[in-house]
C-alpha cells in the first residue's frame, strides 16, 4: 500500500519494459483517446465496456470537478464515436467528491447526476462502483437518488460482506441493475467474510437472489465455477440472454471472455483508463493476495 503512494516507484514500474506491457495489459493508457481505442476494439470483438476513469478517495474539491469533467468528456466522445450503445461508464463516488467532508456526498450526488444526464444524453448508462464497507450506506442512498430520474442506474455489490444478500434481495426488482462482484477490499471480520469459501457461498446465495429477481444481474466474476453457476441458474429461471451479462476486468481471462460472447452471452468489459493508473494497479494487487495470484496467472496464461 506504501507503493501506491511513491512516485519514485512509479517512475521505475512505468519505464521498465516489461513493467510497461504489464500495465498496459491491464490498463488501457492515460487518455480518452487510449479509451475510445481499447473500448472499439472490444466492441468489435462482440464485447461490451465499462470505463473507469481512475481515481478514488478524493480529498480536493478541484480534483473532484477534474473527474467529473473526464467523465463528461469520453461520454461525449463515446456518443460522437457510435460507441455509446455498447459502452457505459462506472464511477467511484469517492473520486467526485462523496470523500470530501461537510457536504461532500451531496457533492457527488450533484456531480454523478451530471454524469448520469450526460449519459443518457448519447443513449448508456452509469454504474456506481462500490467501495470499502464505510461507504456503502451512502453508496446506495446516492443510487436511491438517482435512480428517480435515471432509473437505469446501477449498482455494485460486494458479496464479501454480511450484509449482501439482504441488499440484493431489496433491489432485485424490476428496472434495477446490479453488478456484483466478490470483493476486493481489506475489511475486517465484523463486517465481512474472511475466507474465501464463506465469499463463495454467499456469492452463490447472492447470484440466486438476482437471477430469480425481475432485475438485471451484471455477474463480475472470473471464476470458472461462479460462471457456470450464473448460467445454470440462468437456465432455471428461464432468462433470455439479454437480461443479464457477464462483467471481467480488462486483461483478465480474455480467452474465456471471447468464449462466452461466441455463445452469445453478453460479456462486459471493466476498462479502466487514466493517469492514476499506478495507484489503482498496486491496490489492486495490495488489497487482497488473491489478486497478485490472478494477476500472475494472466501474464502466463490466456485462460
Amino acid at each position: 500500500m506504501s507503493a501506491s503512494r511513491s512516485e519514485l516507484i512509479k517512475h521505475a514500474v512505468s519505464s521498465a519494459p516489461i513493467s510497461r506491457e504489464v500495465v498496459r495489459r491491464f490498463v488501457a493508457g492515460e487518455t480518452s483517446e487510449d479509451a475510445l481505442a481499447a473500448t472499439a476494439e472490444l466492441v468489435r470483438s462482440g464485447r461490451l465496456v465499462t470505463l473507469d476513469h481512475l481515481g478514488e478517495d478524493t480529498l480536493d474539491r478541484g480534483q473532484a470537478e477534474v473527474t467529473r469533467d473526464a467523465y463528461l468528456r469520453i461520454l461525449a466522445e463515446l456518443g460522437s464515436a457510435g460507441l455509446s450503445e455498447a459502452a457505459e461508464v462506472s464511477v467511484k463516488l469517492s473520486a467526485v467528491g462523496q470523500a470530501l467532508g461537510g457536504d461532500g456526498e451531496k457533492f457527488a450526488l450533484e456531480h454523478a447526476r451530471q454524469i448520469c444526464a450526460a449519459a443518457a444524453n448519447v443513449g448508456t448508462t452509469v454504474t456506481l462502483d462500490m467501495e470499502d464497507h464505510t461507504t456503502t450506506d451512502s453508496t446506495l442512498g446516492i443510487l436511491a437518488e438517482l435512480r428517480q430520474d435515471f432509473p437505469s442506474t446501477g449498482a455494485v455489490l460486494q458479496a464479501y460482506l454480511y450484509r449482501t444478500e439482504s441488499d440484493c434481495v431489496d433491489l432485485a426488482r424490476a428496472g434495477s441493475r446490479v453488478r456484483l462482484c466478490k470483493g476486493s477490499y481489506d475489511e475486517p471480520s465484523s463486517v465481512a467474510f474472511a475466507d474465501r469459501a464463506g465469499t463463495d457461498n454467499s456469492y452463490v446465495r447472492c447470484l440466486k437472489v438476482l437471477m430469480a429477481g425481475d432485475g438485471y444481474p451484471m455477474v463480475a466474476t472470473h471464476d470458472p465455477r461462479m460462471i457456470e453457476i450464473a448460467g445454470a441458474l440462468a437456465i432455471r429461471n428461464q432468462r433470455s440472454k439479454d437480461s443479464y451479462e457477464y462483467q471481467m476486468l480488462y486483461g483478465i481471462r480474455p480467452e474465456e471472455q471471447l468464449r462466452l460472447a461466441a455463445l452469445r452471452e453478453q460479456v462486459r468489459v471493466y476498462l479502466p483508463y487514466g493517469d492514476q493508473w499506478y495507484g489503482y494497479l498496486v491496490r489492486r494487487l495490495a488489497e487482497r493476495p488473491a489478486n497478485l495470484a490472478l494477476f500472475m496467472r494472466s501474464l502466463v496464461s490466456t485462460r
